[in-house]
């Protein structure tokens, strides 16, 4: 059974778009290995740890507002990357355009929770 904070939709998205950059990125040229591959990848997998770590937390508002802000930090990191790999032509500009929509949706989704912190309190 799923439960925590794997049951957000915004984790959900989150990782599938975290695993779905993990797929592409395998055929990003080997000179990339140290630096734009592993870049993305690593920003794309940390706004799902900020989300998990932040979730322990959300009895402390100001604490979870802070691990959702460092999420959506990353995922900004990971547009960033994105801009790149299109740049220099690792993906095409449908898969772009996919792929930013899926975290522009998952920034939505994770600043609506920075300002809206008591929706996710604790049930006591």
């Amino acid at each position: 059974m799923v439960s925590g904070f794997r049951k957000l939709t915004v984790y959900k998205k989150a990782f599938d778009l975290a695993m779905e950059i993990f797929e592409i990125t395998k055929a990003f040229p080997a000179q990339e290995k140290y630096e734009l591959t592993d870049q993305i990848r690593r920003s794309s997998r940390a706004v799902c740890r900020a989300i998990g770590e932040g979730y322990r937390k959300r009895q402390y508002p100001k604490h979870f507002s802070s691990k959702m802000s460092d999420s959506d930090m990353e995922n900004t990191e990971t547009q960033v990357s994105l801009d790149f790999a299109l740049k220099c032509e690792y993906i095409s500009k449908v898969e772009y355009n996919s792929l930013i929509e899926k975290s522009e949706e998952v920034g939505r989704r994770l600043n609506h929770m920075i300002e809206n912190p008591e929706k996710y309190l604790p049930r006591s």
